[in-house]
């Protein structure tokens, strides 16, 4: 009985999982023949067809398990608006070395000025790049390492949070920490220390951390590993929350106060 060709062909296909090449197999033939490719070129298209879809297919997933908030990238970032960052250093950010050398960034500034959209960003871009990434909140990350030790599961926690090759920690200063909480932090920190890169936003500069960690001492030892092979990128700017609240006429300028500024309002001129 004689063989059929076309069904034969796509059943190889799928057993080989070249899915790409078996679902567009005609088109690819007909564009093989009107660019009068040899055999070796056409050969050389369909796997080309094939790892891009199988690229795709990876990048989707991996969006989808890394958690982001929310989809941003640097195109979408307005430099223009936040002058003090360095846009080459962002760029460079995005390539990834870092990650690859297992280096710490850390985003600092007030509240709005565009660093967990960095964040988010630079995240994706690792992705494309073929790195894992784990985005998670900085209470979320926290209560999950409490709650952990609480249950005798603190091991396979820390292992979870140390397995993707980027860690993004987002709005990490916005709540104390408790005690028992920044050594948990501090135990990641030292299990990831120069085998998995960090990207770390917040909202304190670097000397009140151990008023975030309710601790000096343990704050100290967690910036001594992070800052070790760091990038810090200080942003001082206005929020853009309320940049577009004031144009929209919905917030006018705050009046002259006497209560005593904030680090970012002394440092920044806002």
């Amino acid at each position: 009985m004689p063989l059929d060709l076309p069904d034969h062909l796509e059943r190889m296909l799928s057993r080989l999982k070249l899915t790409a090449i078996r679902d567009q197999l005609d088109s690819l033939i007909d564009e093989a023949g009107r660019r009068e490719l040899t055999i070796r070129e056409a050969l050389t298209l369909f796997c080309e067809r094939e790892i891009a879809r199988k690229d795709q297919r990876r990048i989707e997933m991996s969006f989808g398990l890394a958690r982001f908030p929310f989809t941003r990238d640097l195109a979408g970032f307005d430099f223009a608006a936040q002058p003090s960052i360095d846009r080459g250093q962002i760029r460079d950010l995005a390539t990834g070395r870092f990650i690859a050398n297992g280096e710490a960034v850390l985003l600092l500034g007030p509240p709005g000025v565009g660093k967990t959209h960095l964040a988010v960003a630079i995240g994706r871009e690792a992705i494309v790049a073929g790195y894992t990434v784990l985005f998670v909140p900085a209470t979320t990350l926290v209560a999950t390492l409490v709650k952990a030790h609480a249950e005798g599961r603190l091991e396979e926690k820390l292992a979870h949070f140390a397995k993707p090759k980027l860690l993004i920690v987002d709005e990490l200063g916005y709540l104390p920490f408790e005690p028992d909480a920044a050594h948990l932090f501090f135990q990641l920190v030292s299990r990831r220390y120069e085998r998995g890169a960090m990207l770390v936003t917040s909202n304190r500069t670097v000397g009140e951390w151990g008023t975030v960690f309710g601790d000096p001492v343990v704050a100290t030892a967690i910036l001594d590993r992070m800052l070790h092979h760091s990038h810090v990128v200080t942003i001082r700017g206005e929020s853009y929350r309320l940049r577009e609240k004031r144009r929209s006429g919905l917030l006018q300028k705050a009046a002259p106060t006497l209560a005593p500024p904030t680090p970012w309002a002394t440092t920044t001129g806002v």
